[in-house]
């Protein structure tokens, strides 16, 4: 249904990196996702006011805040598509992501409520007038949260959407309450145990676990969330698919919401180069990255002694030396300091990882060990960067 509709109202849908085409997804998903909720509301209220089951009610009222989650997904994405202005200058695309922190805070808060009442229900347990409507209705939200689900995952990762994705996992998680539900009202109906109330408590707690898990979701991009991996060797592929950069490093990637990231890194040429052809070949390589990723790229020039054989060969023999000591060290803007008859300094960073068990002082004392093990008395500077 969302693929129909979008073909009928959204121009240009594939192309989801668009600000314009996100924020009709946005508001497409979030009025599908309003008007269902609605719906299964009114249907598992109607059944579980004629049953007396209050796990059934539970879950409607749960449906009914998903209503209003989905309000709220869609003020985020109106929100975040304002302009860029003096106090923002790059943009409000983070309210997606504070729209997803109160959805998921709303779930949490629903959970704790329906947790309450099904208490009261296991302490002051209640006959259940189960029949086959509940049982119909039950079963047909459980495929409506399902497609839910897909939808929601589906474009939440074509458009990059933090909220999107939590609405995903708030869906999935409401169909797994509803079997629950569903179970409770079949037990009841087949071996005459009542098992309402506790039914009820394992929605609220699938309705906290959804909320926390999706909490984490939208506050990693807004501490400040390591970049994805595929992300970063897109970017490390069309650099280098530049014949004037050899090497890239220090790529820093800043991120101000969906298609609002900020991208930096130091690409490495040759110092022989002609500096206007090298700069032509930057901006044009600025260009594709933001023109392919949606981001705003700026790329510091390392110039390196590309044709230098002796300093190659001495690169080569250190980044062996490297390797055999430890291959997650990788090294780059290496260089020899010092003219003839003065002392050779080797400088070099060094990056390890993120969680690397070594710290930073044991790790250069080491490869400064490496350096000064060299035939021809080197000296080393050498900066250790994590990854």
């Amino acid at each position: 249904m969302i693929g129909l509709l979008a073909r009928l109202f959204i121009r240009n849908r594939t192309e989801y990196t668009d600000q314009s085409v996100r924020k009709k997804y946005g508001t497409l998903t979030g009025f599908v996702g309003i008007l269902l909720n609605v719906l299964l509301f009114a249907g598992k209220f109607a059944a579980g006011t004629l049953s007396g089951a209050i796990s059934v009610t539970a879950d409607a009222f749960n449906n009914l805040s998903d209503a209003g989650s989905s309000i709220i997904s869609m003020a985020g994405f109106y929100a975040a598509d304002k302009r860029p202005d003096s106090d923002h200058p790059f943009g409000h695309g983070r309210m997606e992501y504070i729209s997803g922190l109160i959805v998921s805070v709303l779930i949490i808060l629903m959970g704790f409520e329906l947790g309450k009442s099904s208490v009261e229900k296991i302490i002051r347990p209640a006959g259940v007038n189960e029949s086959t409507l509940t049982i119909a209705v039950l079963v047909a939200a459980i495929l409506v949260k399902l497609y839910m689900f897909a939808y929601n995952r589906l474009y939440g990762k074509r458009i990059k959407s933090a909220s999107m994705k939590a609405t995903a996992i708030d869906s999935v998680s409401d169909a797994a309450a509803t079997s629950v539900v569903l179970v409770s009202v079949l037990v009841y109906r087949f071996a005459g145990i009542n098992i309402d109330g506790f039914a009820g408590a394992a929605v609220s707690c699938f309705i906290i676990f959804a909320g926390i898990k999706a909490i984490k979701e939208t506050t990693d991009p807004l501490l400040g969330r390591a970049p994805d991996g595929e992300y970063i060797a897109r970017i490390r592929e069309i650099v280098l698919s530049y014949e004037e950069i050899t090497g890239v490093h220090d790529i820093l990637v800043h991120d101000y919401g969906p298609g609002r990231c900020m991208v930096t890194l130091h690409g490495e040429v040759s110092e022989e180069g002609d500096i206007k052809e090298l700069h032509d070949a930057i901006d044009r390589c600025e260009r594709e990255l933001r023109e392919k990723l949606g981001c705003y790229a700026t790329i510091h020039m390392d110039p390196t002694a590309v044709n230098n054989e002796a300093l190659n060969r001495l690169r080569q023999e250190i980044q062996s030396k490297i390797a055999a000591y430890d291959s997650n060290i990788k090294i780059h803007d290496f260089r020899l300091v010092g003219l003839d008859g003065e002392e050779q300094v080797i400088e070099f960073d060094a990056v390890i990882p993120m969680r690397y068990k070594k710290g930073d002082e044991e790790v250069k004392e080491n490869l400064e060990r490496i350096v000064s093990g060299l035939p021809g008395g080197y000296r080393s500077m050498i900066d250790i960067d994590r990854e």
